[in-house]
């Protein structure tokens, strides 16, 4: 006669309370990750929403207003003297250094004899400190013992008081993204070499030039990084603070924002406000404003994307 072993039923919470293990597991490995993110980027974002409706100056507790701070800014000439300057690097400048990045990456793209020394030296500026580099051009731009003017007047060329004249401030800034647009060329050169050669050399061999291979080719195939370009581009100008702040002599030089307040960006009024008069309220507001502005001019260029960018199988 034989005995069986008896079969203990299977465990139904064993598999639940792994997963639960796994889970909190997890949760414990990211928490210092999720902590952070709570702490410095949830609470100032939701902080800074309910200081917008107050009078706060960090040294007082802030005090209810309501749309005060708001109402305020819309009847302030600063805030448009500092949004009509800001919407001039993020619609001007901003193209012109995606353009010339784009053709910094269509000559990068080239074989020719020694064209990743050529790819360093153009990257080599983009890595370099922001602060260092507006320091640099400070003295590139000198209008006395400056390089640029010193290559200008050798040229017969005139050779303008950068920095000291309204008229040319803001073409310096754009003079010194087009030093460092060796990032955003690396970025088209990586979506250049993604295009396949097929295409450039069955159009070859139709007969298209090389403007037209570039047109219907090339633009259409880097069209969805263009697009990425340009958001990131159009959210960075939006903010534009430190190259401002350093060209146009800093905090102790008594009129933030260089002469005739030619580089008084929206950033720059947004740090006037909140670290010079203590008006956190008002910031906070600003802020907001900024948030708002931004987020529908990223909508409104993913809306008309559809027009222009292209993706594969399309």
């Amino acid at each position: 006669m034989s005995t069986r072993t008896p079969q203990r039923p299977p465990q139904q919470g064993a598999p639940r309370r792994r997963r639960r293990r796994v889970f909190w597991t997890g949760v414990a490995f990211a928490s210092p990750w999720i902590v952070g993110f709570v702490a410095f980027t949830i609470y100032p974002f939701l902080g800074s929403l309910y200081y917008s409706f107050t009078s706060y100056d960090l040294f007082s507790p802030p005090h209810w207003i309501g749309l005060d701070n708001y109402r305020a800014i819309a009847s302030d000439p600063n805030f448009y003297k500092a949004l009509a300057n800001t919407f001039y690097m993020a619609f001007i400048a901003m193209p012109i250094g995606l353009v010339a990045s784009l053709a910094v990456a269509l000559l990068l793209n080239l074989k020719v004899r020694g064209i990743a020394f050529y790819r360093t030296l153009y990257y080599v500026p983009a890595v370099i400190p922001i602060v260092a580099s507006a320091i640099l051009w400070t003295w590139l731009l000198n209008p006395d013992y400056g390089l640029v003017n010193i290559v200008l007047r050798a040229l017969g060329l005139p050779d303008p008081a950068w920095l000291l004249d309204p008229r040319y401030t803001k073409p310096s800034l754009i003079l010194m993204g087009l030093w460092g647009s060796g990032a955003g060329a690396l970025i088209f050169l990586a979506a250049l070499q993604g295009i396949p050669q097929q295409y450039h050399e069955a159009a070859s061999i139709d007969g298209a030039a090389w403007y037209r291979r570039i047109w219907h080719i090339t633009l259409p195939g880097l069209s969805p990084v263009m697009l990425f370009q340009f958001l990131m581009g159009l959210i960075g100008a939006m903010q534009i603070f430190t190259e401002s702040f350093i060209l146009g002599g800093g905090a102790n030089s008594g009129s933030m924002g260089g002469p005739d307040q030619s580089l008084f960006f929206y950033a720059i009024y947004l740090y006037q406000n909140a670290f010079i008069y203590l008006k956190m309220g008002y910031a906070s507001a600003l802020a907001w404003i900024l948030f708002v502005i931004v987020v529908l001019l990223t909508v409104l260029v993913l809306r008309t994307s559809a027009r222009w960018v292209y993706y594969g199988g399309e």
